[in-house]
Formats: C-alpha cells, structure tokens, sequence
C-alpha cells in the first residue's frame, strides 16, 4: 500500500504559486476571504486560508459580517467586491446561517471571481471542459492528487460515492473529461443505490464523498484499487484532548490493508482543496487582467 501524502504534493502546488506571484509585476492578486458568524471549523478554515495566500503572497482581505446578516445585505457585501477591481477572487465560506440560501449566495458571486466554483455559469463549464471556467475546489484537488500520483484514470472505472454539487458531481464530471489523465468510465452511487458494496469493489479507483464515518469497509474496496478519502468527520474519542478524533469516509486500518494507493485523513485531500482555491484565484488575477 502506498500513502498519497496531500501535504506534500500541497506544499509542491503552494511553492509554485508563490514562485509565479513573485514574479509577477505590479499589483498582486487579492482574494475577499467572507465567513459570516463565528462557526468553530469556519474560523479555522478561513484563518487556514488566510495565512496559505500571505505566504503565496496573494492579498487576502477578510469581511466578518455577524451571524444576524440578512440575505439582502451578504448580497450588498457580495456586490461591493464583485464591483471592486482590486478584488479577483471571493470566497464566502459556507455553512451559511440557515436564514440565507447558500445556493442564492453562490450564484451572487461574479462568474469570474467565483474562486470556489459553485456559481451555476462555473459548473456548466465544467460539463463542457471550458478551461476558462473555475473548478470547485475539492475536486480539482483529487485531480491534482491522482495527476501528481502518476495515477491516469484513461480504461479505469472511477465510483464516486456522493452526488453533492460541492464534490460528487463536479468530480465526476472532471473524470469523464476528455483530456489527459482523465477519461475514465465513472459511476456515481448514492443514497438510492441498491447493493452498493457489488459496485464499489467494481471500483479502479474509490472516491468517497458521502460524509459518513469510516462507511467504506475493506469488503467493499476491490484489492489494489486507489482510494480517494474525501471526508472529515469528528468522532468521539476519550483518549483525545479535544474529546474526538478525525476520520473520513473510509475506514482507513482495514482498507490500507488490500487498497493500492490511498488518502489518509487529515492529510489527504483537505490540503489540496486550500492549494487549489489559491491556484482558482491566481488564475482569476490573470484572466481580468487580460480582459
């Protein structure tokens, strides 16, 4: 079994957007950094956010609106840095107060500063492998994982466990691309797949997205299959100081023993989805820059 080690092949991504921002003349990118309330994994996410784009040297300005803000003025935040041409990137970081509609705020955001790539235009131009468009986060993570792991999924059957807009569906949609390191046959399985386990051991490579500790089990995963951990969930632990331990969707003991290559959790895709949302607003610098 060998580990794919998100840090490292992180670190490799973040050192060379720091290397082409340093080069760049002028004016650095900037990213509005939004996180509405004080949501404990929020404040953590953002502030990991925030000190990964000052080492790249991207600018990161952060808006603290409290948890009390309607919808019509996240809207008017929103408006105020779409308008704002020193801003190239906005991430409002979700979950959103359950009083704003996520979906109405990801479509708020400008097409061409949507660096977490929810907004409805970005994911239709995913469908059709418009590279001008920018992917969501987490998988353009797992493609960069499996890229920079010398995985090629051309012939290999891709299951993806998950159909959430966030990551099962746009991952999916970047495995069927026709495009190099791409090309795979891909199944998505849900809540309404019957015999589940009968697909999954099917599976080349296993991309588990569903949310659910440690609910992919090694009779379920097909011996020297890739395994893909998309998860982070909190289960309780005695022995932890913090009362809980880390753990993604697979239960990691028992399917690293017969998978070929596998994420661990954390340290898996967590830290692609961070690398990724600094290379999402690199690139937005460039293409407003040009327009």
């Amino acid at each position: 079994m060998e580990l794919i080690d998100g840090n490292l092949i992180a670190a490799a991504i973040i050192a060379e957007l720091k290397a082409e921002v340093a080069a760049l003349p002028g004016r650095k990118p900037c990213i509005a950094l939004v996180r509405v309330g004080d949501d404990p994994a929020s404040v953590s996410y953002v502030k990991k956010k925030e000190k990964t784009a000052a080492e790249i040297g991207i600018a990161g300005r952060i808006h603290l609106p409290p948890v009390t803000i309607t919808q019509a003025e996240l809207f008017a935040l929103i408006d105020q840095l779409n308008a704002d041409p020193g801003v190239d990137g906005i991430l409002v970081q979700s979950p959103l107060p359950k009083h704003i509609d996520e979906v109405a705020v990801f479509r708020r955001v400008s097409d061409k500063k949507d660096v977490d790539g929810f907004n409805t235009l970005n994911l239709g131009k995913v469908a059709q492998e418009d590279e001008t468009g920018f992917v969501a986060c987490t998988p353009a993570g797992i493609m960069a994982l499996l890229a920079r792991s010398g995985i090629d999924l051309k012939g290999k059957h891709v299951v993806v466990i998950g159909r959430s807009l966030i990551v099962g569906k746009p991952v999916a949609l970047l495995a069927l691309q026709k495009k190099a390191g791409a090309n795979g046959t891909v199944t998505i399985c849900h809540s309404g797949t019957s015999n589940l386990p009968a697909i999954t051991r099917q599976a080349d490579v296993l991309i588990a997205a569903i949310g659910r500790a440690e609910f992919v089990t090694a009779d379920m995963v097909k011996p020297g299959a890739v395994v893909i951990d998309v998860g982070i969930n909190r289960v309780p632990d005695a022995t932890k100081k913090t009362g809980y331990r880390l753990t993604g969707d697979v239960e990691f003991t028992g399917v690293s023993a017969i998978a070929g290559k596998i994420t661990p959790v954390p340290g898996g895709v967590g830290p692609m989805t961070v690398a990724m949302l600094m290379s999402n607003t690199v690139k937005a610098f460039r293409q407003n820059r040009s327009a």
